[in-house]
């Protein structure tokens, strides 16, 4: 049950990131707040962690994150969406979500060239802020959406 409402969660922040380039502070400092008072009621994490633990990924969630706000290359968005998953989580789960988002971007964008002519029109426009030619900043939720699902998959 904790797994299908942290991916239910992260398929609407997706979503929201896809259709409009940004995602609502409901869904990152609403959950991010609710996290933060399951870790201080029950003593741990919503996936079992200990509370040092979920500290420990809040930072480097943080540390991940804002280089890349800093320099416009993330929304504040994805800071609060990847602090949230901090909060919920471990380190270990931020890293390999953090890895996992990294490397389907790169895929992403490595295969884009020759698979956005193949791409119908009305899917383009529904993936438009993943448009290289389109936007500065891409849309990052549904790669961390896809991190955590590879993630989940190698460790579990």
């Amino acid at each position: 049950m904790d797994t299908a409402l942290l991916f239910g969660w992260l398929i609407l922040c997706a979503a929201q990131d896809l259709q409009q380039r940004r995602i609502a502070n409901l869904l990152t400092l609403g959950v991010a707040a609710l996290a933060l008072v399951y870790l201080l009621l029950t003593g741990s994490t919503w996936w079992g962690g200990r509370a040092a633990e979920g500290g420990w990924a809040l930072l480097l969630a943080l540390a991940f994150t804002l280089p890349g706000y800093a320099l416009g290359r993330m929304g504040a968005g994805d800071v609060k969406l990847m602090a949230a998953l901090g909060l919920l989580t471990d380190p270990l789960h931020v890293l390999g979500t953090f890895i996992g988002a990294g490397a389907t971007s790169l895929l992403w964008f490595l295969l884009m060239p020759w698979c956005w002519v193949h791409i119908g029109q009305g899917l383009r426009t529904h993936l438009r802020y993943l448009d290289p030619q389109q936007s500065r900043q891409y849309a990052f939720a549904p790669f961390v959406l896809l991190g955590m699902l590879l993630t989940v998959l190698w460790i579990h």
